[in-house]
């Protein structure tokens, strides 16, 4: 479905202005002149006086509930960036209002409640999708083309770690957020770790997995310590490690293939650029340093073993893609159910 009026830009709510809202969203919003970003929602003092600065022309509100009232006279499209336990209300109050909706990874908490938003997006007419935006990372950009590309030969065993040195845990929201509500490493990185292997492999046979707590958290039985292992029904398994506790952390990728090995050190880093002030069109953003390059090793090809120049990474390819979606059509840029999957390997690990 298109937004009311393609020509007109597409009237943007933000809810939440922490590192999701202000770093992941409304840059690359605002760098495309398709949307607008019409409305943001915060009830903190700073962020709000941030959002004034950063965005003049935005109206600037203390809570969800007054963004959500303005659908849809003033807004067509609302992105959530809220704690997990508040997804499913507010995408369901938006869906319900007309609004085509965005909602930050962890879709929603329970599985069931996302297979309700879809219906519920389908009924309305409007467009629903979860902003998976490390399929845009330039790690898992260059990993996918080497796959396409037949280098390693049949993949068989892909490892993929998200690991950092954080001993004193989780701060924030995060720190006083029980399994239930979505807390835990598990619920923080898995949907990233999860979608990425399913996006590059495909369906899951079978999964398994295991969680600890190793550090003090606040009020909170969140884990801080991952493991999850996927049978693919391509035959590929999937090693998904994700911790708090790594001071010296192992490659980011490790993939084995029939014909040889691509292996990958250091975090995409889009994310630390981003907070540290490089925007939408800065030459530098998405580009990985050379010391962070991966390593292609094939034994019988020594021409072909080396480093591997990665592609740049493209966060902004989400939104150009939601952007084509909601004028000319097109699919969105990451089907939700694609999201409940990864959220029924998390509730099978956690007992859920």
């Amino acid at each position: 479905m298109t937004a009311a009026g393609a020509a007109a830009p597409i009237r943007t709510a933000i809810l939440g202005f922490g590192v999701s809202g202000r770093i992941f969203h409304a840059p690359f919003l605002a760098a495309d002149p398709r949307f607008e970003v019409s409305v943001i929602a915060t009830s903190n003092d700073e962020r709000a006086a941030q959002a004034r600065q950063e965005y003049p022309d935005a109206r600037i509100v203390g809570s969800p509930g007054e963004a959500l009232g303005l659908v849809p006279d003033a807004v067509d499209l609302v992105v959530i960036g809220t704690p997990p336990a508040t997804h499913f209300d507010l995408a369901a109050r938006a869906i319900d209002a007309g609004a085509h909706v965005v909602v930050d990874k962890p879709f929603v908490t329970r599985s069931a409640e996302g297979e309700q938003l879809v219906r519920r997006a389908d009924a309305a007419g409007v467009s629903l999708t979860v902003f998976q935006n490390r399929r845009w990372d330039a790690d898992l950009l260059t990993l996918k083309g080497l796959l396409d590309a037949g280098a390693l030969g049949d993949p068989l065993v892909f490892e993929s770690r998200f690991e950092w040195w954080k001993p004193g845990g989780m701060r924030d929201w995060k720190a006083r957020t029980d399994i239930a509500d979505g807390g835990g490493i598990l619920y923080d990185l898995g949907p990233h770790l999860i979608d990425q292997a399913l996006h590059l492999f495909g369906p899951v046979e079978s999964a398994h997995g295991e969680v600890v707590r190793h550090l003090p958290t606040a009020d909170a039985d969140a884990d801080d310590d991952a493991f999850v292992l996927l049978r693919h029904a391509s035959g590929v398994s999937s090693r998904l490690s994700m911790n708090s506790i790594s001071a010296a952390p192992a490659p980011r990728f490790h993939v084995l293939g029939r014909r040889g090995t691509y292996t990958k050190r250091g975090l995409d880093q889009q994310e630390p650029q981003l907070l540290a002030g490089l925007r939408p069109g800065d030459d530098g953003l998405g580009v990985e340093p050379e010391a962070n390059w991966g390593v292609l090793t094939i034994p019988d090809d020594a021409a072909a073993t080396g480093p591997v120049e990665p592609e740049r990474g493209a966060y902004g390819e989400f939104y150009r893609i939601l952007g084509d979606h909601l004028t000319t059509g097109g699919p969105v840029p990451v089907d939700p159910r694609d999201a409940i999957d990864a959220l029924q390997i998390i509730e099978s690990i956690h007992g859920l």
